[in-house]
């Protein structure tokens, strides 16, 4: 008779959920699968710099509020280090850490010339004035200024921020440096130096990854059962980019639960009904848990909402086909491990959600030349960014026989390794 396997401690359950540790891990093991030396973990382990700022601002009610602000750099041998800043009461130094290395990894990808950079603020915009809310990016601006800039670290717009706030943060940077300066940011307006289809540039990197994956297990896209967690900026784009290929949307969700119908949600009239904070779900009364809609019988599966989403718990519940994962870090790694052993296909966040950082450089490049493109450009150039990058993923899985996630890892921590020890570091 086989002995149970012991129930996990608080500790080992805290440090499977700890989505610094649970990057390192595999990074680590992407190494030793490319064979470098131990000193290459050493160093890309962790940012090479990381600042904590405080930000005091004047709120509506005249007392003065301190909040608390992070950025990371992770590695800046391949180029300047770039990405966003989130704004929401559970920011912290580690995940920051960890999304810095995330994005260094999907700059690696879809070849970018990038290092990761990661921004946040412990704040709550949901309860904030549009005064507070100018007053906390401009603060932050100031706070980092000096390590920021269009050729060291280049933000850009992430949970709970939008392109007004990059406006305002454009602006005191501008200010600071004496100098117009629009590439200092992306994912600005576009009377700002924005680029065409920044907007919609994680929900169609994701779109792209979803068709070539369909394809990868035969599925037909018209009439598939697609079921999207989360309705932000990510989800609900994408949820409407599906219904309009025809698949059938049968599932989405918000902070506050999900909605689920067999037949096919009505998601234009689910979109024309959303707060800017992605919320809809408020307004009906008969719906369903997040874990429910996660065990929903479909076709494709995408978690856009927010970390450790799918785990040991319920990933043998998943009755996905593909999940492809558009949130950063929603599947564990015994989660990925158990939906990788049942055959199903997991596209990493990685990969899927690289369509932001590259149309992000796109908007770079477009500020550096003072010469912008159109719509129909940007979605050609991404979308042979991302299929590059899917089809890279896809044969180092196949070829090293390793589940996608850490073929995507191999590939993405490639780039940065060798630019490092070009450049002497190791």
């Amino acid at each position: 008779m086989v002995a149970d396997k012991p129930a996990d401690t608080a500790n080992e359950k805290n440090d499977k959920l700890d989505v610094l540790k649970s990057t390192q891990t595999v990074v680590k093991k992407a190494l030793d699968k490319l064979g470098y030396p131990d000193e290459v973990y050493e160093l890309l382990k962790e940012p090479v710099r990381m600042m904590t700022v405080r930000i005091p601002v004047r709120m509506d009610n005249d007392s003065v509020k301190i909040f608390t602000g992070y950025r990371a750099q992770h590695n800046d041998a391949v180029g300047p280090t770039k990405g966003g800043v989130r704004f929401h009461p559970n920011v912290s130094e580690k995940e920051v850490k960890a999304l810095s290395i995330w994005m260094s990894l999907k700059a690696g990808i879809v070849d970018l010339p990038y290092g990761g950079g990661k921004g946040g603020i412990v704040c709550d915009p949901r309860e904030m004035s549009f005064r507070e809310l100018e007053g906390v990016s401009r603060g932050y601006v100031r706070a980092i200024s000096q390590i920021v800039g269009p050729t060291k670290d280049i933000p850009a717009p992430d949970v709970f921020t939008n392109s007004q706030i990059m406006a305002w943060m454009m602006d005191e940077y501008s200010r600071i440096d004496e100098f117009n300066n629009p590439g200092f940011i992306t994912g600005k307006p576009l009377v700002l130096g924005g680029s065409h289809g920044r907007e919609t540039a994680t929900a169609k990197g994701v779109t792209i990854c979803i068709e070539e994956a369909a394809k990868k297990k035969a599925i037909n896209l018209e009439g598939a059962r697609i079921v999207v967690q989360g309705f932000g900026n990510a989800g609900s784009f994408l949820a409407k980019f599906m219904h309009d290929r025809g698949a059938k949307v049968i599932g989405i969700s918000d902070a506050y639960g999900g909605l689920h119908d067999p037949e096919g949600l009505d998601i234009d009239y689910l979109l024309d009904r959303r707060d800017s904070f992605g919320t809809v779900t408020n307004l009906f009364k008969n719906t369903i848990t997040n874990q429910e809609l996660l065990e929903l019988d479909c076709d494709i599966l995408v978690p856009a909402a927010i970390e450790n989403q799918i785990t040991e718990e319920n990933a043998y519940n998943v009755k996905a086909s593909i999940v492809v994962e558009a949130a950063n870090g929603p599947t564990t790694l015994d989660a990925t491990r158990i939906l990788s052993e049942r055959g199903i296909l997991l596209v990493p966040d990685v990969l899927a959600s690289a369509g932001g950082v590259t149309v992000s450089y796109f908007e770079w490049v477009q500020n550096k030349q003072g010469y912008y493109w159109t719509e129909e450009e940007v979605e050609e150039k991404l979308h042979k960014v991302i299929i590059k990058g899917f089809d890279n993923v896809y044969k180092t899985a196949e070829t090293r026989r390793v589940d996608m996630r850490l073929a995507a890892y191999m590939v993405g921590v490639r780039k940065m390794a060798e630019a490092s020890r070009f450049r002497g570091w190791i």
